[in-house]
C-alpha cells in the first residue's frame, strides 16, 4: 500500500478519534442539562433532604462538571461504563446481550438490503428512462416517504394481526433456536430493510449513471458490447467508491437508527434499552448507549472513507 493511501487512512482515523471525543463532550453536557434531579428521580418524591444530599454526594453530583466528565471518560477508556442508577446493575454487562441482539437484527437486514439495492440499481440503469426504471424509482421514492414507525405498524397489522404469519412482538432470548430467532426478527428486519433499501438503490443508480457519461464507457458501447456488459465491466467497478460510501452510511443507520423499530416490536436491543432508561432518567445508561452508538457510526464512516480511498485507482497507482 502506497504512502499517500497510508497517510490518508491515518488522517481519517485521527479525525475519527477527535470527533468521538467531541461527541463524548456533547453527550455528557446534554445529559447534565436535562431538567430534573437524578437523586430525586432515584429516591422518589418522599425522600428527605438529608437522604437526597447523601445520595448526591455518593454519586459525585456535587463535584464540578469537568471532574465528572473526566471520571466518566476514564472509566469508558478502561471498559467501565458505570452502574445503572435505576437497577444498580453493571451497564457493560447489561449492554452486551442487547448489543448482540441489535447487531444480529442489523446484520440480517443488511444481508437482504445491500445486495437487493445494488441489483435494483443495476436494473434501473440497464432500463433507464423505461417503465422498469420508473417503476423501481417510484417505489423507492414512496418507500423513503414513509417513516419507520408507519412501516412497522403496517407490517404488524398485515403480517401479525390480519394474516398471523409472524409474531408482532419480537421476543428473543439467549439460547433461542436459530430458526425461531429468525422468525421473531422477520418483521423488524423487514422494516429496517425497507427504510434503507430505497436510499441505497437510488444512490447506486445515480453513481452508475454518472460514470456512464464517461468517455471510456462510450468507447465500450461503440465497440459493440451489450448494455449489461458495459454496466457490469466498466461502469459498476468505477462507481464502487460512492456506492461503498452510501452502503456504509446506511449500515451505520441500521445499527444506530433501530431505536424506533425496536420500540415498535418490543425487541430487546440497544434502542429499547435506551428508551427504557431515558424514561427513568438513568443518566449513566443514556451516556453509555449514546457513546456506543456514536462510536459505531463514526467507525463505519471511517471504514467507508478507507474503502473509498483504497478503491480509488489514482491513489492506488500514483504517478
Amino acid at each position: 500500500m502506497s504512502s499517500p493511501i497510508l497517510k490518508l487512512i491515518a488522517q481519517r482515523i485521527a479525525l475519527g478519534i477527535v470527533l468521538l471525543l467531541a461527541v463524548s463532550v456533547l453527550i455528557f453536557a446534554g445529559t447534565q442539562i436535562l431538567p430534573g434531579d437524578v437523586a430525586q428521580a432515584i429516591l422518589g418524591q418522599s425522600a428527605t433532604p438529608v437522604s437526597l444530599a447523601n445520595l448526591r454526594e455518593q454519586l459525585g453530583l456535587n463535584d464540578p462538571a469537568y471532574l465528572r466528565y473526566f471520571r466518566w471518560l476514564g472509566g469508558v477508556v478502561t471498559g467501565d461504563l458505570g452502574t445503572a442508577m435505576s437497577s444498580g446493575q453493571d451497564i457493560a454487562t447489561s449492554i452486551s446481550g442487547r448489543l448482540w441482539n441489535t447487531l444480529f437484527l442489523a446484520f440480517w437486514a443488511a444481508v437482504v438490503a445491500v445486495p437487493l439495492a445494488i441489483i435494483l440499481g443495476l436494473i434501473a440503469v440497464r432500463y433507464r428512462n423505461g417503465w422498469v426504471d420508473k417503476l423501481i424509482s417510484g417505489l423507492a421514492l414512496a418507500s423513503t416517504s414513509f417513516p419507520e414507525f408507519f412501516i412497522g405498524y403496517v407490517l404488524v397489522y398485515f403480517f401479525a394481526v390480519k394474516w398471523q404469519i409472524f409474531p408482532g412482538i419480537s421476543t428473543v432470548y439467549e439460547g433461542m433456536p436459530f430458526l425461531e430467532r429468525m422468525q421473531a426478527i422477520a418483521l423488524p428486519a423487514t422494516a429496517l430493510t425497507l427504510v434503507v433499501l430505497a436510499h441505497m438503490m437510488r444512490m447506486t443508480r445515480a453513481a452508475i449513471l454518472n460514470v456512464m457519461q464517461s468517455a471510456y464507457v462510450e468507447t465500450a458501447e461503440l465497440k459493440g458490447l451489450s448494455a449489461f456488459n458495459v454496466i457490469r465491466r466498466h461502469a459498476f467497478p468505477n462507481a464502487i467508491a460512492p456506492i461503498i460510501n452510501v452502503v456504509m452510511l446506511n449500515l451505520a443507520y441500521l445499527i444506530v437508527g433501530v431505536v424506533v423499530v425496536e420500540v415498535i416490536f418490543v425487541y430487546p436491543g440497544m434502542g429499547q434499552y435506551l428508551v427504557d432508561h431515558v424514561t427513568k432518567r438513568d443518566v449513566p445508561v443514556v451516556q453509555a448507549v449514546g457513546l456506543i452508538f456514536a462510536a459505531v457510526y463514526i467507525s463505519l464512516n471511517i471504514i467507508a472513507d478507507i474503502a473509498a480511498i483504497v478503491a480509488n485507482p489514482r491513489l492506488r497507482h500514483p504517478k
